[in-house]
């Protein structure tokens, strides 16, 4: 009796290679910012005691910036197409986390931190030899308005590419 061929394989992807087009993009640039001082004000804000709204200010940060270091390694990866829904909307994608996520929780994690160093501004005063975390609330505050004008600056980046009717990140 004939042979019947054996059913097709799943479909072989390519191998792995960073996309180096997105990371000299002003995007990928920017999201390396994202991370870097995203980390800074989390690591600040998590290293010291903190209490109150600050928890919500640490939630904050580190949700974005997970979510940001996914769509950053998504991105470079060039992989962006096996994100369900998501991948065909990859530019949108981008601008709604930007503008949504990253500049008004990263906004409301720096007014958070900057209340918090103005209650703490007494022990700014010379002299005073208690443990104070105002340089901490300070710096983490500092750390969270760059980032949030980061997230704005990439979200109006996106805004101008979908403006233009680009579907592509770079």
């Amino acid at each position: 009796p004939p042979t019947v061929p054996p059913p097709p394989g799943p479909p072989t992807r390519g191998s792995l290679s960073l996309h180096r087009a997105y990371l000299r993009s002003p995007l990928g640039l920017l999201r390396l910012g994202q991370l870097a001082l995203g980390a800074a004000f989390w690591v600040t804000v998590a290293a010291h005691k903190y209490e109150g709204a600050a928890h919500f200010a640490l939630f904050a940060a580190v949700l974005v910036w997970l979510l940001t270091l996914a769509l950053f390694g998504l991105s470079l990866l060039g992989r962006w197409e096996l994100v369900p829904w998501l991948g065909s909307r990859w530019l949108l994608t981008n601008l709604v986390h930007d503008l949504a996520l990253g500049v008004g929780l990263y906004a409301a994690a720096t007014g958070i931190m900057g209340y918090k160093a103005e209650q703490r501004s007494y022990c700014n005063l010379p002299g005073y030899s208690q443990h104070c975390l105002y340089s901490a609330y300070l710096s983490a505050s500092v750390c969270g308005g760059i980032t949030a004008c980061l997230y704005l600056f990439s979200g109006l980046y996106c805004l101008s590419r979908r403006c233009r009717d680009q579907r592509d990140i770079i």
